[in-house]
């Protein structure tokens, strides 16, 4: 027998083998109960230490939770991307989505979803350690959630929320919204074919689902209601705009809008280059992401740094410069240049 498979037959790795590939975090489906409803989503934890937090991330208007678990490039999932930097992400399916549209085949007001999904966290809650709380990364209409949940009496428990792809003041007329019986056009949600991964549409037509009808009907209220929302949430916030953002301004006067009504503590406005409106399929997947975990890091720096030491003068067990350095390492890694931002307001 060659010197080769006789290796091979032992069970050993050949001489000139090179180190074995990183482990990759496993992605995950599971359900929760919110309250007697189930609520399907995707899960990924670390792989050798505890959570530093959990990231729940909140899908857009006609999507799914894979839409933050891209495959079509390895890198662009938001969940593995978490994972391997310490924290645990939660992709949930929105309340009328995925396992729970039977119960709510309307879907649901947002109030009444950001009461499910605290349900849904709940029941999380019982069974998985949180590190240092919830941080919510929403696209587009799960931004309307997400901004209604941190409005809530417990969204001071928030550590902070990312939102991307949503504004206050319309690009469109309300009656082009997307939405039941009104589609909306196609290219407003991707922008140019090119800031997308060829795969990126085959795999997105599984992610595909119709609109709840109560959804769509709320849609056009989204410019009133948000000023008096906006002056209830009271954690850290982060927009971003695609470049080529179509449903939404995002000019200084909209820009202005958006922010001047916040009661948070820190707010900050990003444009990111080379995008469209669904930045977390896209090319830009992987750059956004860093970019959200980044400012979940200046949350716990926050955090950390406004909580006194124990008098015995130890440290606490959460390490943010870790964290941190893990940041700046995958930043280096990663092919797509991060812009500057254009306007960043605290």
């Amino acid at each position: 027998m060659p010197e080769s498979e006789q290796i091979l037959a032992r069970g050993e790795a050949p001489p000139d083998a090179g180190p074995p590939p990183p482990e990759a975090p496993e992605v995950r489906p599971v359900v929760l109960d919110a309250g007697g409803v189930p609520v399907s989503g995707l899960l990924a934890e670390p792989l050798r230490t505890p959570p530093r937090a959990v990231v729940v991330a909140v899908h857009g208007g006609g999507m799914r939770a894979g839409y933050f678990d891209s495959r079509a490039r390895p890198g662009l999932s938001l969940l593995t991307l978490g994972a391997e930097l310490g924290f645990t992400v939660l992709s949930l399916d929105r309340p009328g989505y995925g396992v729970s549209a039977p119960h709510f085949p309307e879907g649901l007001p947002l109030a009444d979803q950001a009461r499910t999904l605290y349900a849904a966290l709940d029941d999380f809650a019982r069974t998985h350690p949180l590190g240092a709380g919830f941080f919510l990364v929403a696209h587009s209409n799960g931004g309307k959630l997400a901004l209604t949940a941190a409005a809530q009496e417990r969204g001071d428990s928030l550590l902070g929320l990312d939102v991307s792809g949503l504004g206050t003041r319309l690009a469109v007329t309300p009656d082009q919204l997307p939405g039941a019986g009104a589609p909306g056009a196609w290219r407003r949600h991707w922008g140019a074919l090119r800031l997308y991964p060829p795969d990126a549409f085959r795999l997105g037509r599984e992610l595909v689902a119709p609109v709840p009808a109560v959804e769509a009907r709320e849609a056009p209220l989204w410019p009133e209601a948000y000023p008096d929302l906006a002056a209830r949430v009271r954690v850290p916030v982060r927009f971003t705009f695609a470049e080529q953002e179509q449903w939404w301004r995002f000019d200084p006067g909209a820009v202005a809008a958006l922010t001047a009504p916040l009661a948070a503590p820190k707010v900050r406005v990003d444009q990111l280059q080379d995008a469209g409106h669904n930045i977390s399929l896209g090319w830009a997947a992987r750059t956004y992401h860093l970019q959200a975990f980044g400012f979940l890091e200046e949350c716990l720096l926050a955090r950390d740094a406004a909580i006194p030491r124990p008098r015995d003068g130890a440290l606490r067990s959460q390490n943010p410069t870790a964290g941190t350095e893990r940041i700046h390492a995958a930043l280096h890694r990663t092919r797509v240049p991060v812009p500057a931002p254009e306007r960043a307001a605290c």
